[in-house]
């Protein structure tokens, strides 16, 4: 991946890890466009940043994702990075029957939604010459959390469906996976100053240094994520599925 001049579109991008990384890819001279469902917090995005733009989606809706899909591609041509970052994490029992509405909305959002608007944008991203995708999942994609078990199935899924990208598409379009560790963010309610989770700017740092590398690496991985990462190549699973179980 090009360090400038690209443009990029990031959903989720009114908070958290969405909104840091469109700051650094907009001040190294991209044109980043972020995508959400509140119009308030996207502007708080953009805020001071010419080259930053707004459009509203909700990822969970099919109808919506066809419909953005065509509409950003008509208002930015040059749309050539697609960075799906959206998601919900949400707790759960599943030891007991239950509404399963949180697990079904967990599913529809982090494992739908960017396999809908890869979809929806992937003919256009091929066309560029120089089309990026990059899919955030997580290290809990690779050793699940047991009280976030969908959520952990999801970031599973998502790896899985990379790599196949990554496969299908090599030679048209670059396939990115960014996984990150436990994040101070708002992802969760309190999770921005849980201790022992990893300060945003300092996961934003280091994952910046993936991506301006000469090379872009596959896996954008920080420090923090390779205990998780290289658990079951290591031999080391059951104690890091154990570290998880206690959360």
């Amino acid at each position: 991946m090009e360090k400038s001049g690209n443009t990029i579109l990031i959903t989720g991008g009114g908070s958290g890890i969405g909104r840091e990384l469109a700051h650094r890819w907009h001040d190294l001279g991209n044109t980043v466009i972020v995508a959400g469902r509140t119009q308030s917090s996207l502007d708080e995005t953009a805020s001071g940043r010419k080259n930053i733009y707004t459009m509203l989606l909700d990822v969970s809706d099919a109808g919506d994702i066809a419909r953005f899909a065509k509409e950003v591609v008509e208002k930015h041509p040059s749309l050539n990075v697609l960075v799906n970052n959206a998601g919900v994490m949400r707790y759960e029992s599943i030891s007991d029957p239950r509404d399963l509405g949180d697990a079904e909305a967990i599913v529809v959002t982090n494992l739908l939604g960017p396999i809908r608007l890869i979809d929806g944008l992937v003919d256009h991203l091929k066309a560029q010459g120089n089309g990026v995708i990059v899919n955030v999942t997580s290290g809990l994609g690779f050793v699940p959390m047991p009280s976030a078990a969908t959520y952990s199935a999801t970031k599973a899924a998502v790896h899985s469906y990379t790599v196949s990208l990554r496969v299908k598409l090599a030679g048209s379009v670059e396939v990115i996976e960014l996984a990150p560790p436990a994040v101070q963010t708002e992802l969760t309610p309190g999770q921005s100053t849980r201790e022992g989770y990893m300060p945003l700017d300092e996961f934003i740092e280091e994952t910046m240094e993936g991506f301006t590398a000469s090379e872009t690496p596959a896996e954008v991985l920080t420090d923090k994520v390779l205990f998780l990462r290289n658990a079951e190549a290591e031999g080391c699973f059951e104690d890091a599925l154990a570290m998880t179980s206690q959360f």
